[in-house]
């Protein structure tokens, strides 16, 4: 299937995709190099980039359909081997579309090697109101690990006045040594029209909510402080949490765009602390 195949021109199966996606990034010589991409369905890799250099492998997945309907069931799994570099994001937004009634699954799993950095960047998800979507990610870092990574979530497609009012977003986080030794655990459980949507104690009438996580450093204060000294844009709230393996940033905004810009200042800042890099954006974000 061609990568860029116009969605309508797009069959899905009666019952909703079953495609997964198996990745492994190993450092060969002094190069980050993708090993192993194998598929099933409609989820591929184009090709492995490296704006930086050999040493960080940057990688795009693509999802062709370009959004997750009801009853589709997507698989993701990525290995970053020792002394390598992953770099990982999307070429667009992802979306969950509305439902019949059956429910769209992604599960994420991501394995970093003692000695591997890996950083998962994708754009950000839209779910549409009808919506039933559960979402999973496990992200398995051994000692000597680094890895940063974010998720960034609007409800309901607010350019078209759309709002989240009927539906259910699940969402699971999961930071965790190998054999399941838990760093850091989150769960979300969003019915459409929540009351938790507009409580203060909720997302306070935000419609957009982003996280970002940091781990495989100690939290200390000059990294904090450089998070939480990041200007706000007007109507977005942020947060910096310094657990004892991870450090966690979080943002409520009315618009992407604002949490793009304060979670992108935060990877900024944390790959600076973390892996001693600059930040360089990808291209793709841009087109």
């Amino acid at each position: 299937m061609n990568a860029f195949t116009p969605h309508a021109l797009l069959s899905a199966p009666p019952h909703g995709w079953q495609a997964s996606l198996d990745l492994r990034v190993e450092r060969r010589g002094g190069r980050s190099a993708l090993t192993r991409r194998q598929h099933q369905g409609p989820l591929r890799v184009q090709k492995a980039l490296y704006p930086e250099g050999d040493g960080v492998c940057q990688v795009l997945l693509l999802h062709p359909p370009a959004g997750i309907a009801g009853g589709d069931e997507l698989r993701i799994t990525l290995a970053v081997g020792r002394g390598a570099h992953a770099q990982i994001t999307t070429p667009g937004a992802g979306k969950w579309y509305r439902s019949d009634g059956a429910t769209a699954h992604q599960t994420i799993h991501l394995d970093v090697a003692d000695g591997a950095v890996l950083e998962w960047l994708p754009q950000e998800a839209i779910v549409f109101d009808r919506a039933l979507a559960l979402t999973t990610t496990t992200v398995t870092l051994a000692p000597g690990g680094k890895a940063i990574g974010w998720d960034i979530v609007c409800l309901g497609r607010t350019a078209r006045g759309e709002r989240f009012d009927t539906g259910r977003f699940r969402q699971r986080l999961r930071l965790q040594r190998p054999g399941g030794a838990p760093l850091w655990r989150e769960s979300l459980d969003l019915q459409g029209a929540d009351a938790a949507m507009a409580s203060a104690v909720g997302l306070g009438g935000h419609t957009v909510f982003g996280t970002l996580w940091i781990a495989g450093r100690q939290p200390d204060a000059a990294l904090n402080e450089a998070l939480r000294d990041i200007a706000c844009d007007d109507g977005l709230t942020s947060g910096v949490t310094a657990l004892p393996d991870a450090t966690v940033v979080r943002v409520l905004a009315h618009s992407t765009q604002a949490a793009r810009r304060h979670l992108e200042a935060a990877w900024a800042t944390a790959r600076r602390h973390l892996l001693g890099l600059s930040a360089l954006t990808p291209r793709i974000w841009s087109t």
